[in-house]
């Protein structure tokens, strides 16, 4: 392993998203079927960050690469960059309506507010915690405003080793982590993501566990509205080589697309019409003539 790993993983992943041609993820198959079909390739280039810098067994980088990956999937639908979080620039965790304000401001002021603002812990933290029904909870991907509150929360996990050992210490914390925060927010949209390396599949029995823990976390109606399940594989002895998603290993109900999908639906299904137009608009491949509720005047 390298001496010294950036500190910074979401730097090094600026490029890459900056890369990614912007295309609309949802395909229109025949009329009134829409696919989601996510951006693999970017996830796999993300995820090839951690591992090609030799942070392979360090599941806390590669998680971080899931979450920068599923932020910027939900951008792609249309949610404003400034409502999911982590965001693709510091601070990665910064209220919408902070980072109005502090555009509004005139142009010679602005930068030292920036600069003020990103040395506020209180204002501008480095994960996203919330308070639950029992105890507080940090969040890896959030979408929210303050007039709306938390409206879409995903938990990310990883899981490179020692499989049979904590496969069931997972569940139990996703399963009581869903129980906390469905209690405090009943309309939220919740899932939760699970990356397991495809060294699993050498273990019989571990990935049909993992699948059907996957499964249960969303079969009732307090927990997860999706789930996910990621097998990725890669080479330790040539991790420059990149990592290679295993679709095959993964059922379709808990694919990335299923899960992207039912999240954004549930999103729009527990908000009124002139929420989220863009995210409808897209989702829907039409134009909607409503404006977005509460948008600010620019001026």
């Amino acid at each position: 392993m390298p001496s010294s790993v950036p500190d910074d993983l979401y730097a090094l992943l600026v490029p890459l998203v900056a890369e990614r041609p912007e295309m609309n993820p949802w395909v229109r198959l025949s009329p009134g079927i829409m696919q989601y079909f996510p951006d693999y390739q970017l996830l796999e280039a993300m995820l090839g960050v951690p591992i090609g810098e030799g942070a392979g067994s360090q599941s806390g980088r590669l998680a971080k690469a899931t979450d920068a990956w599923v932020a910027h999937e939900l951008r792609r639908t249309g949610f404003g960059t400034d409502e999911v979080w982590p965001r693709l620039t510091a601070p990665r965790i910064l209220p919408r309506e902070v980072n109005l304000f502090i555009e509004s401001l005139p142009t010679a002021i602005r930068g030292v507010a920036q600069a003020c603002l990103a040395r506020n812990r209180a204002v501008a933290p480095s994960d996203a915690r919330i308070l639950g029904r029992a105890y507080v909870k940090q969040v890896d991907v959030l979408i929210a405003q303050w007039s709306r509150g938390a409206e879409l929360l995903v938990s990310t996990k990883t899981m490179v080793a020692s499989f049979r050992k904590n496969l069931a210490n997972r569940f139990e914390e996703a399963y009581g982590d869903a129980k906390n925060l469905r209690g405090r927010y009943p309309l939220v949209a919740m899932g939760f993501l699970f990356v397991l390396r495809s060294t699993a599949l050498t273990e019989p029995g571990t990935v049909e566990r993992a699948i059907d823990m996957m499964r249960k976390l969303k079969a009732e109606a307090d927990v997860y509205d999706a789930t996910c399940l990621l097998v990725a594989e890669w080479s330790d002895a040539n991790p420059a080589a990149g990592v290679r998603l295993r679709h095959d290993a993964v059922p379709d109900d808990l694919t990335a697309a299923t899960f992207l999908a039912t999240l954004v639906d549930a999103v729009l299904a527990r908000t009124p019409v002139e929420m989220h137009v863009e995210v409808r608009q897209r989702r829907e491949h039409r134009s909607i003539p409503l404006d977005e509720q509460d948008t600010p005047n620019p001026g």
